[in-house]
């Protein structure tokens, strides 16, 4: 298991999925409620989510696919 790999893998879904969920709140408070404000927990909350969860089932399916061969 390399720690450096699943380290920069956790750094870019982490960002990837707070900048998407900031931007997806912010639009839907924007044309549902009329307000620009955005859902800090919730954005944070899904980007540690799938910031642990995508690398580890990577992690999985590149291990499984390395021993069947």
């Amino acid at each position: 298991m390399n720690i450096k790999k699943l380290l920069v893998d956790f750094v870019t879904v982490f960002a990837v999925t707070l900048i998407v969920s900031v931007i997806v709140t912010l639009l839907w408070n924007l044309i549902v409620h009329g307000a620009g404000t955005v859902d800090w927990e919730t954005s944070f909350r899904f980007a540690v989510l799938f910031g642990i969860i995508l690398p580890w089932i990577e992690t999985r399916r590149s291990r499984r696919n390395s021993n069947a061969v």
